[in-house]
C-alpha cells in the first residue's frame, strides 16, 4: 500500500492515477486535519499497512513565495519534518519531491553536487526539507530518495504556470502577453517524471538525489512559437521585459545519475508533450466550439481565437 501527501495536486493526482492502473492501493494526505502541518493528521494511518510514501504536500508557487514566505517555511519544511517523523516511526522508506534548488548555475549542464544557492522562499524551503531527510537517513537509517524536478509541465497544470499560461492564451486572446521572453528552462513532461517517482521505489539508498529534467532548455519565446505552429495560429507577441526577481537566464539538468541508477530516461521531446497539453485543451472545447484534430496537425476555427 502506498501513501501520497497532496495527491490532488498536479504531480500528486497524476501519480495517483498511474500506481493505480499499475494495481497498487493508495492512502491520501491532502488538507483534511490541517494537512501535514498537523502530526495529528498521521494517526488515523498507524494501522495501515503502508511499504512506500511519496511526500508531494507543500506550497508550489514561487511568486508567492515572495509575498508569504513564513507559510511556505510551515508548509514545506515543519510538515516534511511530520512525513518523516510517522515514515521513522513505523519503518517506512520515503520518495521526497523537492524542486529546482540550485539558484544561478556556475556551469551548465546542472549535476546534483554543483552548488547549491536557492533564489527564492520556495526553493530555501525545499533545500531545508532536504536537509531533513538526510538527518534521518543518517541518523535515523530511513531509506529516502530525494527527486528534484526541473520544470515539469503537462495537462491539467495551473494556468498560472507559464506553459499553460501561454496555452490558454494562444486559444483565447488576440494577443500573448508575457513579463519576458528571453529565460530559458529545462522542461519535463509530467508523465516522464511520474515513471522517474515510481522507479525512485526500488532503488533507495541514504537520501540520494537525483535531477529529473529532459537535459535540454527551451526559451519562453521558443514555446510561445511552438505552441502557435501546434495550433497554427500567428498572434502577436508582447513582452513586457519585466524579468522576475533573481532571475536564472539559463537552466539544463545533468540526468546522468537518474540514467544509471533508476534506469530512467525521459520517453517525451519537448514538442510532443506540448502537443498532447493543446489536444487535450481542443477536445475539452471540441463540443462547444468549431474545432477539429486532424492527421496529427492541429487546426481550429478563428473564431474561437
Amino acid at each position: 500500500m502506498i501513501l501520497i501527501t497532496g495527491s490532488r495536486g498536479f504531480i500528486g493526482s497524476a501519480l495517483k492515477a498511474k500506481l493505480i492502473n499499475l494495481h497498487f492501493d493508495i492512502i491520501e494526505v491532502n488538507s483534511q486535519k490541517g494537512g501535514i502541518n498537523n502530526p495529528k493528521t498521521f494517526e488515523g494511518l498507524l494501522s495501515q499497512d503502508i511499504t512506500h510514501v511519496f511526500h508531494l504536500a507543500g506550497k508550489t508557487f514561487v511568486p508567492d513565495s515572495w509575498k508569504i514566505p513564513d507559510t511556505y517555511f510551515t508548509t514545506n519544511v515543519f510538515g516534511t519534518q511530520n512525513v518523516l517523523e510517522f515514515c521513522r516511526k513505523y519503518k517506512i522508506s520515503l520518495t521526497f519531491v523537492s524542486a529546482y534548488v540550485y539558484g544561478k548555475p556556475e556551469t551548465l549542464p546542472i549535476a546534483e553536487n554543483c552548488t547549491i544557492r536557492p533564489n527564492n522562499p520556495y526553493a530555501q524551503s525545499k533545500y531545508l526539507a532536504e536537509h531533513l531527510c538526510r538527518f534521518y537517513a543518517q541518523e535515523f537509517n530511513l531509506k529516502v530518495n530525494i527527486i528534484r524536478p526541473f520544470n515539469a509541465y503537462g495537462i491539467g497544470q495551473d494556468k498560472r504556470f507559464l506553459i499553460p499560461s501561454i496555452i490558454n492564451q494562444a486559444l483565447h486572446d488576440n494577443a500573448i502577453i508575457l513579463h519576458d521572453l528571453s529565460p530559458k528552462r529545462d522542461y519535463i513532461y509530467l508523465s516522464d517524471l511520474i515513471d522517474a517517482l515510481i522507479l525512485s521505489m526500488t532503488y533507495i539508498q541514504n537520501a540520494s538525489v537525483y535531477n529529473i529534467g529532459s537535459g535540454n532548455s527551451i526559451s519562453v519565446k521558443d514555446i510561445v512559437s511552438t505552441v502557435q505552429k501546434i495550433l497554427g495560429t500567428d498572434k502577436p507577441v508582447i513582452s513586457k521585459e519585466m524579468p522576475r526577481k533573481n532571475e536564472i537566464f539559463n537552466i539544463i539538468a545533468d540526468i546522468t545519475k537518474a540514467n544509471k541508477e533508476l534506469n530512467w530516461y525521459p520517453r517525451h521531446s519537448f514538442r510532443d508533450g506540448l502537443k498532447q497539453i493543446v489536444e487535450y485543451e481542443l477536445t475539452y472545447l471540441k463540443k462547444e466550439n468549431n474545432i477539429s484534430i486532424d492527421s496529427g496537425r492541429l487546426s481550429c476555427d478563428y473564431r474561437l481565437i
